[in-house]
């Protein structure tokens, strides 16, 4: 199988890499064009498997192995312990993913969501959820009533169990949307 290259000059946030075996995710990049000496572009990747971040440096146009990865979509059935089982929308086949896979995502999963499972090699590395989830309120304390002239928020627990801060108006039973990826109040949906 031809390996996919990629050059320095094409980098983009999301793009995943394979180097040395591992499998990095660009997390930030910046195309660096000196007054003396080549350009170059420096990047912040992640480790897919264990978290690891690092700071590297590449010459501009230099070329480096994609990694080839499968993506599935899957709903989240249930979990049992760290064990959490995905079945696949089109096959039905069922598979059980260790919680390590799903890293903070899983404090948004409910059932029946819609996430995506990536595999390399055959092998799952990771648990993409939706970047938006639709959730209830289940725990915030009530309103002060004219505590809410400089616009503060609250802490609110939902029904999976992650803690958001939301402003003042919401109340226990309300549907909000969080944006996973930094753990924040969107609107009420």
């Amino acid at each position: 199988m031809m390996m996919a290259v990629v050059s320095t000059n094409d980098f983009k946030t999301g793009l995943t890499l394979e180097i040395d075996s591992n499998l990095w995710q660009v997390i930030e990049f910046l195309h660096v064009k000196p007054g003396k000496g080549s350009a170059f572009v420096r990047s912040k990747l992640k480790n897919i498997l264990t978290g690891q971040t690092l700071d590297k440096t590449f010459r501009a146009g230099e070329k480096l192995e994609m990694a080839h990865l499968d993506k599935n979509d899957m709903a989240f059935l249930f979990s049992d312990g760290d064990a959490y089982t995905f079945m696949d929308n089109n096959t039905f086949e069922q598979i059980a993913i260790d919680s390590s896979m799903i890293g903070d995502g899983i404090k948004y999963l409910k059932e029946n969501m819609s996430c995506y499972v990536v595999r390399h090699n055959n092998k799952v590395v990771m648990v993409e959820i939706p970047t938006h989830v639709e959730l209830m309120v289940t725990d915030t304390p009530p309103n002060d009533k004219g505590n809410t002239s400089q616009g503060g928020s609250k802490p609110a627990g939902l029904e999976t169990g992650a803690i958001v801060n939301v402003p003042f108006f919401v109340v226990n039973g309300d549907t909000i949307r969080v944006d996973t990826r930094n753990n924040s109040y969107l609107d009420r949906a």
